[in-house]
Formats: structure tokens, C-alpha cells, sequence
């Protein structure tokens, strides 16, 4: 018995890979992707190439390891997370959910799409058109997050080539009509370009986002008919590739934007600043241009969230998809009437404190691999991912003032304390000794992409017909 039900064809599978990385591309790419790279070219100044490139690394990279990670497990978030203890499987999915769906990233694709697409073009000021513009766009976003199962159709095929095509356009125009501006570096980035790089791609969440995506993505793939285990593994693989280099040559084409605009060192945000480089290359059109770009990043973004977060709260929880599809959007909505200023204060210092042991799961389920042939870790998860988390709160609390006086001798000790990477030596530490204790007390490895352990597989395999258990199991395998 083949899992391959529909679509088993190399053409058609294929075709499937082409629409799900489309598809995640543009669940990635929402507002702080496009607003991010033209200020950090602005103040990288002649550091930008180092400078894009740790942007690149926390931006691109580690979204994309983020989908394997997944796609390796075989597990959603939480069955991932859980292998770090039953605590934090239960409050970390929660929490990263919550963060990236109707607490920030999910009301602050409304909250720009208002204040930087809507304000500029139409002159929209205060809370009645905010109130009239956050019911149409999430209303529009929760129709197309309907049914989740076509999800990367809606994207792949029509939002995200529309996006691409737009971006293409105004990045061309920039690349040959101006030229580049040999901007001072600001201090930050004269002297740790690449550092300063990778903590601003931490702000656009897409690691952890890439994490709850995961979910849309496998799901999809199996609705189109990829069959499970290392099929499924390679395919969700290479969605996210693809949508990892699309990625950095948009983010490298915004960049050089920021980088060749006149007078770009005035600006305080990424936003105006595109803006009035559409304006200057294009007139009115090219500011409406623009403003098509925020609106279709931001509402690709929105509908990615709000699938991904139903289907997993609808999965753990009480209640279906749809219901709490709706839940989440009219939550957003609500929250992104009151700004962006103020769905930011809401969520930083969770985003802080997430991305640490976030990260710290990615590395670590990649890593599980190469240990195949000897044991899967146990300690090699629950170590390194618990130092994460309690050097992240430390992080956190001294941020938020809270006991700082006496928390900073704790932590500033560690080399990269200061660009906030200070977590990454002891998270090392703590999993090399616990890789070294799964070795030592190896126990089965689990199959690439499953939860079976391997000789339970292949015991299961090798009894054929025996029972209608073992046949199954043998089925599942093949």
C-alpha cells in the first residue's frame, strides 16, 4: 500500500515543490522584511557587505535550516519541542505561536499596511480609518485563509508572483538609475558589521515563524500527494531552499536600494525611505507601486499566520480550524487599530526571550543526524536548549530592568555578551556534554522524518504478515 495518494507523477511533484516555496517565500516576506535591509545598508555605510551577509545568516539561513529541522523531525513544533521536556514543549509552541500570530507579527501586518501603504497614498490619519481599513484587510486575509489545504495554491500561483513581480520592478529601476552613495557607517557597524547584521535579521522573525510554518508546509505537501518519510523530507527541503534563496537576492536588492538613494542617511526607517525612492524613480505610480508591494507582503504574511496558528491551536486545543481562524484574526484586527508602536511594546520582550532556545532547537534537530548510526539525543536536546532558556530570561529580565544589577555579572562573563550573543557559548558547551552522554548511553535512533525508532521499524518490517500490526508498520515503511 502506497501513502502516495494523488500527484505521484515527478512532474506534478515537482510542480508542488515550485508553488509550496512560492508559497513560504511569501509567508516569509512581510513588512520588516522590506523595511529592514534599506536601513541596514544605510548605516553599514562601506561595511554593507558584511553587514547583509549576518543579515543573510539569521534572515535567510536560518528560516530555511528552520524548515528542515522540521521536515528531519517528522514533527510539528510541539513534538519537536517536547524532547526538550514536557514544560517547555507546552509553553514554547504556545508562546511562539502566540508571538508570531495575534500578539505582534500577525496585527502589525495590518498596522503597516495602514501606516505605510494606506497614510502615504491616501492621506488615511486616525482611529476610524484604521478601524475600517484592519476590518477589510484581516477580513480579506481570513476568506483566504479558509481552507488551509489550499494555501500554497492561493499563494504560489497568483499573491506571490504578483509580490515578486513588483519587487523585480523597483528593484531593477534602483539598480540602474542611481548609483551608490558611500555612506559613513554608523558605530555599530563599523566595528561589528556582521554581529550588528545578525541581530536585525533576528527582527524579522522569521526563524521562529519558520518553525510554525512548517506545519502549512508539510501539510500541504502531503495533501498534494508527497508520501511520507524521506519523500516528504526532501520535498519540504527543498521548498525551503527555494524560498530561502529568493530571500537574500530580494534582501541583497533592497539593501542596494538603501544603499543608492540620495539623502537615505535622513531617513529613520526603511519605510519612507523606499517609499520616496519609488516617488523619485517612478512619480505617483511608483509610490502606488510601492504601496501594492507593502500591502502584498503584508497580506501573504497575514494569511501564512493565521493558517498556521489555527491549524496548530485547532490540532492541540478545543474548538475547529475555522473557529479559530476567526478568533485570531478579529484579535489582530482589534490590536492593530491601536499601531504600530504599540504592537511592538507589547511583544519585544517575548521575541527576545524566544529566539535564543528557538535557535538552540533548530541547530540541534540538524545536527541529530550525524549521530544516527549511534544513539538520538536525549541530553543533547534538553541541555543546551535549557541553558538557552534560562540565559535568555536572564537576557530578558535585565532588558525589562528587572534585578539587572544583580543578573548582568551572570551572564557578562560570555564572549558576544554585548551584540547579545552571549547565549551561544554555554548553549555549546551544554550540548557537546550532552551529545557525549547520548553516546555513552546510546538508545535507537529514530528513521529521518518519523518517530519510529530504527530496529523497531526494522523489526516491524521483517515480521511481513504475521499480524495486521506488523503489516502496517511494513506498509508505513514502504
Amino acid at each position: 500500500m502506497s501513502t502516495v495518494t494523488q500527484g505521484t507523477g515527478k512532474g506534478s511533484s515537482r510542480t508542488a515543490i515550485l508553488f509550496t516555496g512560492l508559497a513560504l517565500f511569501s509567508m516569509f516576506f512581510g513588512a520588516g522584511n522590506l523595511i529592514f535591509p534599506p536601513m541596514l545598508a544605510v548605516q553599514a555605510g562601506d561595511n554593507f557587505w558584511p553587514a547583509i551577509l549576518g543579515f543573510l545568516t539569521t534572515g535567510a539561513l536560518l528560516p530555511v535550516l528552520a524548515v528542515i529541522a522540521i521536515a528531519l523531525s517528522g514533527s510539528n513544533v510541539r513534538d519537536l519541542a517536547q524532547r526538550a521536556g514536557t514544560i517547555f514543549g507546552v509553553i514554547f509552541p504556545i508562546l511562539a505561536y502566540l508571538s508570531i500570530g495575534a500578539f505582534y507579527a500577525l496585527p502589525r501586518t495590518g498596522a503597516v499596511s495602514f501606516e505605510v501603504a494606506m497614510t502615504p497614498v491616501f492621506g488615511w490619519e486616525g482611529i476610524v480609518p484604521a478601524v475600517i481599513f484592519n476590518i477589510v484587510f484581516f477580513g480579506i486575509a481570513l476568506a483566504l485563509s479558509w481552507n488551509p489545504t489550499t494555501i500554497t495554491d492561493t499563494l504560489g500561483r497568483f499573491l506571490t508572483p504578483a509580490l515578486v513581480l513588483l519587487l523585480v520592478i523597483m528593484i531593477t529601476l534602483a539598480v540602474f538609475t542611481l548609483t551608490n552613495q558611500n555612506f559613513t557607517p554608523t558605530e555599530t557597524y563599523a566595528t561589528n558589521a556582521y554581529s550588528s547584521g545578525v541581530l536585525e535579521g533576528y527582527l524579522t522573525m522569521d526563524s521562529i515563524a519558520a518553525l510554525a510554518f512548517s506545519i502549512v508546509i508539510i501539510s500541504s505537501l502531503r495533501y498534494k500527494g508527497v508520501g511520507e518519510g524521506k519523500p516528504l523530507v526532501r520535498a519540504t527541503i527543498f521548498a525551503g531552499l527555494g524560498a530561502g534563496i529568493m530571500l537574500a537576492v530580494i534582501y541583497v536588492g533592497l539593501g542596494l536600494i538603501g544603499r543608492s538613494m540620495p539623502g537615505a542617511d535622513q531617513y529613520e526607517s526603511g519605510a519612507p525611505l523606499l517609499a520616496d525612492a519609488a516617488l523619485s524613480m517612478m512619480g505617483k505610480p511608483g509610490q502606488i507601486i510601492f504601496a501594492l508591494i507593502v500591502l502584498l507582503a503584508c497580506l501573504t504574511t497575514a494569511i501564512g499566520l493565521i493558517t498556521s496558528t489555527a491549524e496548530y491551536f485547532s490540532e492541540q486545543f478545543a474548538g475547529s480550524y475555522r473557529t479559530w481562524a476567526v478568533i485570531f484574526a478579529v484579535t489582530s484586527a482589534i490590536i492593530a487599530t491601536q499601531g504600530l508602536s504599540f504592537v511592538m511594546s507589547i511583544a519585544a520582550p517575548v521575541i527576545g526571550f524566544l529566539y535564543p532556545p528557538a535557535i538552540a532547537l533548530i541547530f540541534v534537530t540538524i545536527i541529530e543526524p550525524a549521530f544516527r548510526s549511534r544513539t538520538r539525543m536525549r541530553y543533547g536536546f534538553f541541555l543546551p536548549i535549557w541553558v538557552a532558556v534560562v540565559w535568555s530570561a536572564i537576557g530578558t529580565f535585565i532588558s525589562l530592568d528587572w534585578g539587572a544589577d544583580a543578573l548582568r555579572p551572570l551572564v557578562n562573563w560570555s564572549p558576544m555578551e554585548a551584540e547579545g550573543l552571549g547565549w551561544l557559548l554555554p548553549t555549546g558547551v551544554a550540548f557537546i556534554i550532552g551529545a557525549l552522554i547520548d553516546v555513552i548511553r546510546p538508545v535507537p535512533p529514530l528513521e529521518i522524518g518519523t518517530h519510529r525508532p530504527i530496529e523497531s521499524a526494522d523489526s516491524a518490517s521483517s515480521e511481513g504478515t504475521e499480524s495486521a500490526e506488523g503489516s502496517e508498520a511494513s506498509e508505513a515503511k514502504l
